[in-house]
């Protein structure tokens, strides 16, 4: 099992985002916030549990919007939430069980079905169809749900750590395509790896996509460029030089509001109340304060 380091500062199972990726039939957004939990999957303690606004920052939507697909994946049976305590009689943020053994959302399951409820459809790494039973969570002190990796019964080939992140970069980026005008997986992968390696921000490349999906999903889908096609024409590239050049004047105007702040440090200015100690810190680090004219302020750096 291939072990990546996780947002949480754990050990990430890179099985899970595989898992996530794979999933079929679910809508973009849905399956953003499926990929994202799946990135905070810690493999050696089976535990899957970020705050709901780290949720929401880390998939860039409301905390409402990130509820409501919460159910849609708990409808689908993908994720089960179990809700905990903080220890002091408060709640906590929720535990989030994913049921990796589940490969189809909604709209691309079967019509009609066994008469087992406990029963769920997935497909094991042949293809063929297989019946699972869900595990019951372990009921110990610490609320920790059982590692559902275990029900993977194919390990794959361990490969340098490098050619992993890289694995599941290209792969997060691809899903959130709106998944059902994907075509040609391998020459969408191949074609991110090569953009990839001209310098293109894996970051850069995600957001673009997540644009272009938020832009045509009200499109016709016969209006919506097939993946393959998308992403062989570059038509991600007027997204990315687009958000470079955000950038860009982000740090143009931030650059202008330190330089505002610095001349209200240096006249020790009645304004440098309002200056916060995150900004003395980026102040100094940008070296246009020193530590002295901080203090003859009255700041504390």
């Amino acid at each position: 099992m291939p072990l990546i380091s996780g947002k949480a500062g754990g050990i990430m199972s890179g099985m899970a985002l595989i898992w996530a990726a794979n999933v079929k039939g679910l809508k973009p957004a849905a399956k953003i916030v499926l990929i994202q939990l799946a990135d905070f999957h810690n493999k050696e303690t089976g535990q899957c549990n970020p705050s709901a606004q780290r949720l929401a920052d880390e998939c860039e939507m409301g905390r409402a919007t990130l509820f409501r697909h919460l159910t849609t994946l708990e409808d689908c049976g993908l994720v089960t939430r179990h809700a905990r305590g903080d220890g002091d009689g408060g709640r906590g943020s929720n535990q989030y069980e994913l049921h990796l053994d589940i490969t189809l959302g909604p709209s691309a399951r079967p019509k009609g079905g066994g008469s087992d409820q406990n029963a769920v459809s997935s497909q094991n790494e042949t293809g063929g169809k297989v019946s699972k039973r869900r595990r019951k969570r372990l009921k110990d002190e610490t609320g920790v749900v059982s590692n559902r990796d275990t029900n993977l019964t194919i390990e794959p080939m361990k490969e340098p750590p490098s050619r992993r992140r890289e694995a599941v970069e290209t792969e997060k980026i691809l899903v959130a395509y709106p998944p059902d005008r994907i075509r040609g997986k391998a020459a969408c992968l191949a074609q991110i790896e090569e953009a990839m390696t001209k310098g293109i921000k894996p970051e850069d490349l995600l957001q673009a996509v997540q644009a272009y999906a938020n832009e045509s999903a009200e499109f016709t889908r016969s209006k919506v460029c097939f993946s393959d096609n998308w992403f062989r024409m570059r038509r991600w590239q007027a997204y990315v030089e687009k958000a470079v050049e955000d950038r860009k004047k982000a740090r143009a105007l931030e650059a202008d509001h330190h330089v505002r702040l610095a001349c209200w440090i240096k006249d020790r200015s009645p304004m440098c109340i309002h200056i916060t100690a995150s900004q003395v810190t980026a102040l100094l680090a940008s070296e246009i304060v020193t530590k002295a004219e901080i203090q003859a302020a009255g700041l504390r750096s």
